[in-house]
């Protein structure tokens, strides 16, 4: 989806810019994605399991783009990926078509400096215009530092995902779920 960029001032000072994450960015996404994956156990996927050619990030940021259901958003830090954002609905069936899944991440050089707040504000924002009524996540339940944005951003604890990760440690790890009520 394509959406107007807009500029935030961080905690230390600097400017941030959310825009629309596209192809122009395939470089710097797939850097970013090896990189934030081995930098926390909470991301979905290991850094080892980052496969995915340049050209298969750029083709996917540009079918991203084009799709008014795919919010994908970047936040660029003195012309660096400092993080993304998206949201994505749950299905096309009209049962799930009221609902959106929300996913972000930073490189850990950019956590609490205010990105994260304002990646999930404007995603909020942005969900809001296409009509969705809820936003859901997961978060590992370990993951405290995200669950404390979340509860910030207004999200709402609603269970548990027993067993829901299992590290390479062989530990597991549950998710808390939790969403955000669009509609008020």
């Amino acid at each position: 989806m394509h959406f107007p960029e807009r500029t935030i001032t961080l905690k230390d000072g600097r400017t941030c810019v959310l825009r629309p994450n596209g192809p122009d960015l395939a470089d710097q996404m797939l850097e970013y994605l090896k990189k934030t994956s081995g930098e926390t156990e909470f991301l979905i996927r290991n850094e080892d399991e980052v496969n995915e050619s340049r050209e298969e990030i750029a083709a996917f940021l540009g079918r991203g783009l084009e799709n008014p259901y795919n919010i994908a958003m970047a936040a660029i830090v003195d012309g660096k990926l400092a993080g993304v954002g998206r949201v994505f609905g749950i299905g096309g069936q009209r049962k799930l078509q009221h609902r959106c899944s929300l996913a972000i991440a930073l490189y850990k050089e950019f956590w609490g400096l205010g990105i994260g707040s304002a990646l999930i504000n404007y995603l909020v924002e942005l969900a809001k215009n296409v009509g969705w009524e809820q936003m859901d996540l997961e978060v590992v339940a370990e993951n405290e530092q995200a669950q404390v944005l979340y509860k910030k951003c207004g999200f709402i604890e609603t269970g548990r995902r027993h067993n829901a990760m299992r590290f390479d440690d062989g530990t597991y790890h549950d998710e808390i779920l939790m969403y955000l009520d669009l509609k008020g």
